[in-house]
């Protein structure tokens, strides 16, 4: 009995030292740059590679990373495929009822682009009767599709943000819809395309999501981005990656109280100082 009760116990202890080992699980869309994007090499890199295989490492633990569509990532990782996504993910009170988010690490507002030469959006009623491309899944398609009959406009849905700009370069779309970093740094890139009109009262907060149950590792993984907050890693890789040195109150530089999004589902109050 003693040599069986020895040896469950062992074999519990090494499962449990196991697991604490075992690589983290994320996904990113890989084509969304500059967050992820292909490298000569056939992996992907990008501000948010880089800022989670940084959490990672002071979290102590090793992390793969998949690239896919967006449009699938959540359902993925809702079903158990990953531990949380690498993917800027739009913190929103409708997400927030099926999974949990930390605390945002980069604020994020929509922002239109269009080729250049072409009329420039002053409000939204400029929208109306134009073509509007979205990246398929995300927020971005989101918000188009919810408001294309009040502002009049069409929405045309591509599997690629690279795939959306295009079709505003080509002339298939008057103007593309995105976030501002993906906006502004395509038009870093792409001569004939300008980052335009933006929709001020759309700013939020891009966090980490995980599966409801995930407390533990939400703690584990905001206390990371907490610290690297605090030592400027954050705000060190959005210059290095945006172009611009982010403001003593964006996100890049800000703690915020609690746990996760405040005014979120999932919010925790309770006051947690970071550990470094």
């Amino acid at each position: 009995m003693r040599r069986l009760l020895a040896a469950c116990l062992f074999g519990i202890a090494f499962s449990s030292s196991a697991m604490a080992q075992a690589p983290l699980r994320c996904a990113v869309d890989g084509t969304f740059a500059p967050h992820a994007f292909p490298t000569l090499q056939g992996g992907v890199q990008g501000f948010n590679i880089d800022l989670f295989r940084e959490a990672a490492k002071r979290m102590g633990r090793e992390l793969t990373i998949d690239s896919a569509s967006f449009s699938g990532l959540i359902p993925a990782m809702n079903a158990g495929r990953y531990d949380f996504l690498c993917a800027p993910t739009t913190a929103t009170a409708e997400r927030a009822e099926n999974m949990l988010f930390t605390e945002g690490y980069l604020y994020t507002a929509f922002q239109f682009g269009i080729r250049r030469g072409s009329t420039p959006i002053r409000g939204t009623d400029d929208l109306r009767g134009k073509a509007i491309s979205v990246n398929k899944g995300s927020a971005y398609d989101a918000w188009a599709q919810a408001n294309a009959a009040r502002y009049g406009f069409t929405v045309q849905t591509y599997d690629t943000q690279p795939d959306a700009v295009q079709a505003v370069v080509s002339g298939r779309a008057y103007a593309n819809l995105g976030g501002n970093t993906a906006v502004r740094y395509a038009a870093t890139r792409t001569p004939q395309f300008i980052a335009d009109f933006t929709l001020n009262e759309t700013r939020a907060h891009w966090s980490a999501p995980l599966p409801r149950g995930a407390t533990e590792l939400r703690v584990q993984l905001e206390n990371a981005l907490e610290c690297m907050k605090q030592d400027g890693t954050i705000a060190q890789l959005s210059q290095k990656w945006f172009g611009i040195a982010p403001a003593a109150d964006d996100a890049e530089r800000t703690v915020f109280p609690g746990t996760g999004v405040p005014g979120l589902t999932g919010y925790d109050p309770t006051p947690r100082a970071p550990r470094c």
